[in-house]
């Protein structure tokens, strides 16, 4: 994995390169320094131009060579963000390196070179506002301490994965941080909401955290500190908050994952606004720079929901539910009824659920959680106890609360895998 870090001689230029090398050495990597001449200011000072360039460039590679990096130059002319996402596409870089938008910059650098490479570059870019924290890190005198923005989405895999990969290089303390909009996470959850409109009840933060544990879980290492979790009411423009959250925390470095949106897209991209905003060094890390392939790890299942209304079809789909969970975890075997009944008849239903489990469903550590709940729309309240509980996979049989024989799948089971965000086990009957 090359490191390319691109400067323009400024001092913050410089503080990007060091802490490029210092990674570079870290990781054992070479590294490209590479500058980029416009072709405008190339054309009207000619060879003149380029040779004081080559000049500068070699100097800065002779000063990052005594910090140990193997260091290569390139000097380039064109249009900044297009030629160096162009040359790391050639060189196979796994990393971008420069240096942040000044305050002076016009509108803290919207529409410019770093906010143009932040949607161009197919692999993750690292914007340096400080190196020193780089440099400690690599001499061993101090952990490297990171933020990592959270929530439920292929950006946040992407970022999880960059740092799990970082975090097998030296001590990294890993904040995860959260920001929530309680009245939101109420209506996903299917919680009932307090009275006054931003009260966080106890079983709210408790479900959050537990969810925000469960996506960090792949960063717990056994010779790393455990991850720290902390949850922020937050209204507004999210990437606002998460950046006041990594100022409170004093990381050095936040990572967060991008979509890599465009023109009005970046109204509510996070990692648009925290690139300009943020006061330490930011990795955005876009959806294209995610595991692929052999790299891919192997999901870890942990918790599975499975269904039934008590039809046989239905009640197929439970053994499978436990089949999932061979090393252990925990199986939420659900009910939906019909409010008020379902609550009147719950002791009842609750000895029905019993008595559907296989004789081997508490084996292997696995631990069961019966569940009668209340609603009229069955599909519905099933994706929000999904999303309660924070299972990884949803278990159902094939038809839905009516027994539509008539269809493929019953309504129910079709209108959770249209809407839900987690893997769905769907699980047919034989052929007649």
């Amino acid at each position: 994995m090359t490191i390319l870090c691109a400067t323009h001689f400024s001092d913050a230029a410089q503080r990007a390169a060091t802490a490029a090398a210092e990674l570079a050495r870290r990781l054992d990597e070479p590294l490209f320094l590479v500058h980029v001449l416009p072709g405008d200011l190339a054309r009207a000072f000619g060879q003149t131009l380029k040779d004081t360039a080559a000049s500068a460039l070699a100097d800065e590679v002779k000063r990052l060579e005594k910090l140990g990096a193997r260091v290569s130059h390139q000097l380039l002319t064109g249009e900044p963000a297009e030629e160096l996402a162009r040359f790391a596409e050639e060189k196979g870089a796994g990393l971008v390196v420069t240096a942040g938008p000044t305050s002076a910059s016009p509108f803290l650098g919207l529409g410019g070179s770093v906010d143009r490479l932040a949607t161009t570059l197919p692999v993750p870019l690292l914007v340096v506002r400080d190196d020193e924290a780089f440099s400690q890190w690599v001499k061993g005198t101090r952990p490297l301490k990171v933020m990592l923005g959270v929530d439920r989405s292929l950006p946040f895999e992407a970022a999880r994965g960059w740092l799990q990969n970082l975090r097998r290089y030296g001590g990294v303390e890993v904040v995860a941080g959260r920001i929530y909009w309680p009245h939101e996470e109420y209506q996903r959850m299917g919680l009932p909401h307090p009275q006054a409109f931003q009260d966080v009840s106890p079983e709210l933060r408790r479900t959050l955290e537990q969810e925000v544990r469960t996506l960090v879980s792949p960063l717990e290492l056994q010779d790393q500190p455990p991850v720290k979790v902390r949850l922020e009411l937050g209204v507004g423009r999210i990437a606002d908050h998460l950046v006041s959250l990594a100022e409170d925390e004093k990381v050095d470095l936040l990572v967060v994952g991008t979509h890599q949106r465009r023109a009005l897209g970046k109204l509510w991209s996070v990692s648009h606004h925290a690139l300009r905003l943020a006061k330490m060094s930011v990795v955005s890390v876009p959806v294209s720079a995610g595991a692929r392939g052999s790299d891919v790890p192997i999901p870890a299942l942990r918790s599975v929901l499975v269904a039934t209304d008590f039809s046989d079809l239905a009640n197929r789909a439970i053994p499978y539910a436990f089949s999932l969970l061979p090393q252990g975890g925990t199986v939420f075997v659900v009910y939906v009824g019909e409010p008020p009944q379902a609550m009147e008849n719950e002791r009842e239903l609750r000895k029905r659920l019993h008595q559907l489990l296989p004789r081997s469903a508490d084996g292997n550590e696995r631990k069961v959680q019966v569940e009668v709940l209340s609603g009229q729309d069955v599909a519905t309240t099933l994706l929000k106890a999904a999303e309660r509980f924070n299972v990884d996979v949803m278990c159902l049989g094939s038809h839905g609360r009516g027994g539509l024989k008539e269809t493929l799948m019953g309504s129910v089971t079709k209108e959770i895998m249209s809407r839900a965000d987690r893997p769905v086990l769907v699980v047919r009957p034989p052929e007649p």
